[in-house]
């Protein structure tokens, strides 16, 4: 029996914490048990508001879009300036460095920056792909054509979450989700819930080699530049599923995940709700309560309660689980619930 594909989830992605001392610059090193050269990097300040701060290294790691709002791509060296072996170094701005505010960035391994390209074909656009094949991930650049295409993702499997934004304008995020289905998006950019799109994915579920866009602005305008972020679950490392909300604040809905979880985004579907991310660090220890909405600025507030626990989360607050409301998650693994050996994870 394959209890894991992955025993160290540190060397795919890690969650760093530090204090900003206004400096030019400040290098961020992670403290995993293995060290990691992330490819995409999203930082958020958890003591003030501000912009939630997402470059990678297929753009370039000084291009940065803000989760928060439909803004096109900025080159900014002052928020995220380089990649190192260990993790990254920021610049002076405010968002990512004032100093004494404290933040909060998450990590995921891709390729190193190396990307396979490939040539604008009829209506399939140009581009390319960074794809990590163990952990079940892929950066995906291309420039649109205006014509229902495809893409190649890179993954070898069918992903099962695409987090897709316009560079070049004031587009919404748009996200698919295998629980919603083809016809269907949620904008990471507000609280709204979820969107029937005919446009977006042109109604067809991705394959294990590519997905397909639609003719909307949001996801493939002729000549204009966008980037995915494409997820397929790895046992004991991901997994991205819904859930139905119990609304009992004592004994809400489990979640299985089969790993502990370091890292959950929640995200209603069947009413407005913000996105609420949470992750082990933030305090690191149940019942966390330090909850981020990658849809607003806001600094760090207690907006839901959820245990991490060793195979999977439980929900504590109604507006996470409230009665017969629907739910969409993502997770990453901080430890698997059994090693591939057949060790038992330990507990929080």
């Amino acid at each position: 029996m394959a209890y894991t594909a992955i025993d160290d989830p540190s060397v795919y992605f890690q969650t760093a914490l530090y204090t900003g001392d206004g400096n030019s610059t400040k290098a961020i090193t992670n403290d995993g048990n293995s060290d990691l050269q992330p490819d995409w990097v999203w930082t958020k300040v958890r003591s003030a508001s501000n912009s939630h701060h997402l470059a990678d290294t297929s753009r370039g790691i000084t291009k940065q879009l803000t989760a928060n709002n439909t803004n096109g791509e900025q080159t900014d060296a002052s928020i995220h300036a380089s990649v190192q072996s260990d993790g990254f170094t920021v610049g002076d701005a405010g968002s990512v460095n004032a100093n004494g505010a404290t933040y909060v960035s998450w990590q995921w391994k891709a390729n190193g920056g190396s990307r396979t390209t490939n040539t604008e074909s009829g209506n399939n656009p140009a581009g390319g792909y960074q794809a990590n094949t163990t952990a079940g991930f892929s950066i995906v650049d291309y420039t649109g054509t205006g014509a229902n295409g495809t893409m190649a993702h890179g993954l070898g499997v069918v992903p099962q979450v695409m987090i897709v934004k316009n560079r070049d304008q004031t587009d919404s995020w748009q996200v698919y989700h295998i629980d919603l289905g083809n016809n269907k998006s949620l904008f990471l950019d507000n609280s709204d819930p979820v969107y029937t799109l005919t446009d977006i994915w042109n109604q067809t579920t991705p394959t294990s080699s590519v997905f397909t866009i639609g003719t909307s602005h949001r996801t493939n305008a002729d000549a204009e530049k966008y980037i995915a972020y494409c997820f397929t679950p790895i046992q004991g490392y991901s997994k991205f599923g819904s859930y139905t909300g119990n609304g009992s604040t004592t004994d809400g809905a489990f979640v299985y995940t089969g790993f502990s979880p370091a890292w959950v985004l929640m995200k209603r579907t069947s009413g407005s709700e913000a996105w609420m991310l949470v992750d082990s660090k933030r305090p690191g220890f149940n019942v966390i309560d330090d909850v981020l909405e990658p849809n607003d600025v806001a600094a760090e507030g207690a907006s839901t309660d959820i245990d991490l626990l060793s195979n999977g989360f439980k929900l504590r607050k109604d507006n996470s689980n409230a009665s017969g409301e629907t739910y969409i998650y993502m997770a990453f693994a901080e430890s698997p619930f059994v090693s591939s050996e057949g060790v038992p994870t330990t507990a929080r």
